[in-house]
């Protein structure tokens, strides 16, 4: 039997706009979206949604997606070391601003994180994530409706 591409969300930092985004897509497309957080996740009542809650500890909701991920779905995250990892699974990972990971711009991605991890452990102010906008929404709606397209 093959299998139907499904998304599977990184919901512990997922926006609620991007969510709200994902849930109108399983209705529309009849995809399968899970949810895996270590809390529990309120989601509309729909047969394309579900909720999954894992224990909590590090990386726990992590290892959840990449053990259930298979070739072709598509990971919602912006932890860039659980997208290498779906990647590795031959699945599409795309982060809530819209950028798609690719085997191109991991290894960027992940030595642009650790050095930001070591400025911070160093005492250096880093600041968070640029704020959220409207463009940001878009691109991700975009990059989603690509994926959906490419899909069936």
């Amino acid at each position: 039997m093959s299998h139907t591409p499904q998304v599977w969300v990184d919901a512990d930092a997922c926006p609620g706009v991007i969510r709200d985004i994902l849930f109108r897509a399983a209705e529309r497309a009849q995809v399968q979206v899970t949810l895996v957080a270590n809390q529990w996740l309120r989601t509309p009542p729909s047969r394309f949604i579900h909720a999954l809650q894992v224990a909590g500890g590090f990386d726990v909701a992590d290892s959840a997606i990449v053990d259930r991920v298979q070739p072709g779905d598509l990971v919602v995250t912006q932890d860039i070391p659980l997208a290498a990892r779906v990647l590795e699974k031959g699945a599409i990972a795309l982060n809530p601003r819209g950028e798609r990971y690719t085997p191109d711009n991991m290894a960027e991605r992940l030595s642009m994180r650790n050095f930001m991890e070591e400025l911070r452990g160093a005492g250096v102010q880093t600041g968070g994530p640029a704020a959220f906008h409207s463009r940001d929404r878009q691109a991700f709606a975009g990059q989603l409706d690509r994926w959906l397209a490419q899909r069936t």
